[in-house]
C-alpha cells in the first residue's frame, strides 16, 4: 500500500490499491469483511435508516445479484 502522501498527490492510486486489496480477497474474506463493517457502523445506520432505506435496499439486491452471478460462474467453472 502506498503512503498517504503519494495517495493524495495521484487520486488514482487510491482507486487502483483498493480494487487490488478486493481483487485478492476470497469471497468469505469480503463477506467477514462486510460483516465487521455492518456491525461497526450498525447504530449509524439506524439512525439513519428512514434516509437511506431505498439505497440501501438497491445495493444490496446488486449484491445479491453479483454473489448470484459469481455462485453460477463458480458451478460452470468449478
Amino acid at each position: 500500500m502506498q503512503e498517504l502522501s503519494a495517495l493524495r498527490g495521484n487520486p488514482n492510486a487510491f482507486e487502483a490499491d483498493e480494487i487490488r486489496l478486493l481483487q485478492s480477497m476470497t469471497v468469505q474474506e469480503g463477506v467477514r469483511q462486510w460483516l465487521a463493517l455492518q456491525l461497526a457502523f450498525e447504530p449509524q445506520l439506524q439512525q439513519t435508516a428512514a434516509l437511506f432505506a431505498p439505497e440501501r435496499q438497491a445495493a444490496l439486491a446488486q449484491l445479491q445479484l453479483a454473489l448470484r452471478r459469481l455462485a453460477e460462474w463458480q458451478e460452470r467453472h468449478g
